[in-house]
């Protein structure tokens, strides 16, 4: 999964430690999101949504072979 937060977080000039603190996770869990080292649950990415204002998506995409799977599974059920 392709994600933006390390853009994000320095668009609103935020250090690693200060995302974390605001949304309740260590800094380490930041630094693993921004090295795709670890896919955030939803509650997660909910927080990030609502802190920076900006729906799911404008911080996390689908790779283009996750989507091409997707869409074998979905062939496979018609």
């Amino acid at each position: 999964m392709k994600n933006r937060l390390k853009i994000e977080r320095a668009i609103l000039n935020l250090t690693q430690d200060e995302l974390a603190k605001k949304i309740g996770v260590s800094r380490q869990t930041i630094s693993s999101i921004e090295k795709n080292r670890y896919v955030p649950s939803t509650v997660l990415a909910l927080k990030l949504s609502l802190l920076f204002e900006k729906p799911i998506n404008d911080f996390f995409e689908l790779e283009d072979s996750e989507i091409s799977i997707l869409h074998k599974l979905d062939k496979k059920t018609d």
